[in-house]
């Protein structure tokens, strides 16, 4: 213990804390700019066990932020050689090289077999699927991002928050509309910066000191040295959108959500209708919400059609509404990866949008 005979020596850590390190498992989704920091400094903390799970190969693009790698590494696998690199340095940290991408067949028994994770993913699709295999498994994440000169970091707990990464983010960006870091640029201490941060939350979360950003969010930017920080509330319709069930999970598309979607507005809709009959408006809402829509609509759950979209006639016009228009954004992405519907198209606002034949019932009822 004498390597962390300074940490034991800080009112309120002492060797409990210590201890509580040393016994904690943590999972470290990325080994780029940001899990690069996150891992050394969990280590050099004392983190017990740490997986790295990353199937990417290094570049020499990537050295200038993920400070793991050199020269002599391009074109290996990042996971075993930052696991290599680390047992050099903290002999007393086991450390699981977890050479892969995550997906929905392998993300709940991966995240099942650790305490907390840290997410230093750099795409949409995997941080949605991170953050809903951690509510099922009720498992504390850490979320971090960068983009271009500004990052920010969360912390979501099931068991102790109330919010999740898609309350800070209800609707998914359309891939074209979330670059990375390839496409825009990064300052290699930007993701050094955030990922330190993500490092501190985790060891709060481990060791109960402090007060980690549980239901917040913190906001770097690096040109002005600032911060600033929001509370994240839930959002009702990005409760309904997560899968309810290992099954569930299983089932859900993530890439497909980020894919582009057409949003129209009511007036746009109800032109369409008029222009082309057979177009069909579904209100994609459960069966138990209301209130009831007293237009030509039919009610066909988000739930189901995810299950199964095969009544639904292919290439017939879809013009989909939900009650804020996060769902039928979502769902409209679904249908129109599969190839079966080309015409797709999500109600902006949906329900409580001032042009729903609703509004006031929704917003006031």
């Amino acid at each position: 213990m004498s390597a962390f005979q300074r940490q034991i020596l800080l009112p309120d850590f002492g060797a409990a804390g210590q201890e509580k390190l040393s016994r904690a498992r943590v999972l470290v989704v990325g080994a780029g700019g940001l899990g690069c920091p996150v891992l050394l400094y969990l280590a050099a903390a004392g983190v017990g066990g740490i997986g790295i799970v990353d199937g990417d190969t290094v570049s020499e693009s990537n050295l200038n932020r993920q400070v793991l790698y050199g020269p002599d590494d391009i074109g290996l696998p990042k996971a075993e050689i930052a696991a290599r690199r680390l047992r050099e340095q903290f002999p007393n940290t086991e450390f699981e090289a977890l050479p892969f991408f995550m997906d929905v067949e392998n993300a709940l028994e991966t995240i099942a077999r650790f305490d907390v994770v840290v997410d230093g993913s750099d795409n949409f699709p995997t941080r949605y699927m991170v953050n809903d295999a951690c509510y099922l498994l009720q498992k504390p994440l850490v979320q971090g991002a960068v983009y271009q000169y500004e990052g920010q970091v969360a912390v979501f707990d099931a068991q102790r928050g109330r919010s999740t990464y898609r309350d800070l983010y209800p609707v998914p960006p359309a891939a074209g509309d979330a670059p990375n870091c390839s496409e825009t640029g990064v300052l290699g201490v930007l993701p050094g910066i955030i990922g330190l941060m993500q490092a501190a939350e985790t060891i709060k979360c481990i060791t109960g000191v402090g007060q980690p950003l549980l239901d917040k969010a913190l906001f770097y930017h690096f040109k002005n040295a600032s911060f600033f920080e929001v509370e994240i509330a839930p959002h009702p319709d990005a409760q309904a959108m997560m899968p309810a069930n290992e099954a569930a999970f299983r089932a859900m598309h993530y890439a497909d959500a980020c894919e582009r979607v057409q949003d129209i507005l009511w007036t746009e809709a109800q032109a369409l209708l008029e222009r082309r009959p057979e177009t069909l408006l579904l209100d994609i809402r459960e069966e138990e919400e209301g209130p009831n829509v007293h237009v030509r609509s039919r009610r066909w759950p988000m739930s189901r059609l995810l299950q199964d979209a095969s009544e639904l006639t292919a290439d017939m016009p879809l013009v989909l509404f939900c009650r804020s228009g996060v769902r039928s954004r979502h769902l409209a992405g679904v249908l129109q990866k599969s190839g079966r519907h080309t015409q797709v198209y999500s109600i902006e606002g949906g329900l409580q949008h001032p042009l729903s034949p609703i509004h006031h019932s929704v917003t006031h009822g």
